[in-house]
């Protein structure tokens, strides 16, 4: 839990303890507690969703609301025009491009891990003295050629062929 202080700073229950060593203080802090120690308890509020795949949402102070200080949050572009140290430019395109790719590379991998696994779920019924049925041998084509899917790596479930 944070509080908010008088000078309008953010601290927590440990901190505003070091603050007022020679004050006791009750394990549970009440309304009364509270307003002894002038803060103000900040409430939780829910961490929206980013709008767009290259940004991100991240705490931003607290904003009164009503009678209450809630947690405040803002939307922010993950990536900017950037100057490395060697005084090369490097686009906010660009690293959304290597950032991107680092994704389809991770959803890849967890797709052929899956894929992998189904498989030998099923290699069973490759033994030699059994016989795989046309059913089997479709569904087991179909998870080696789950990477030409359309939507390969950004696969649904529905995107999964069905094991008969």
């Amino acid at each position: 839990m944070e509080y908010r202080t008088s000078d309008g700073l953010l601290k927590s229950q440990g901190e505003i303890r070091a603050l007022n060593k020679n004050v006791s203080i009750p394990k549970v802090w009440t309304a009364d507690v509270c307003a002894s120690l002038n803060i103000n308890p900040v409430l939780e509020a829910p961490k929206p969703k980013a709008s767009g795949a290259y940004k991100q949402v991240v705490r931003n102070g607290v904003v009164k609301d009503g009678d209450n200080w809630v947690q405040a949050w803002t939307e922010t572009d993950m990536f900017a025009d950037t100057t490395d140290k060697d005084g090369k430019k490097i686009t906010k395109a660009e690293q959304e491009r290597v950032y991107q790719a680092k994704l389809d590379a991770d959803a890849s991998a967890a797709v052929r891990t899956q894929r992998d696994g189904l498989l030998k779920d099923t290699d069973f019924y490759a033994l030699s003295d059994v016989t795989m049925t046309d059913a089997m041998t479709s569904y087991r084509q179909a998870l080696r050629d789950i990477t030409t899917h359309s939507a390969f790596p950004n696969l649904t479930n529905d995107d999964w062929p069905t094991a008969p």
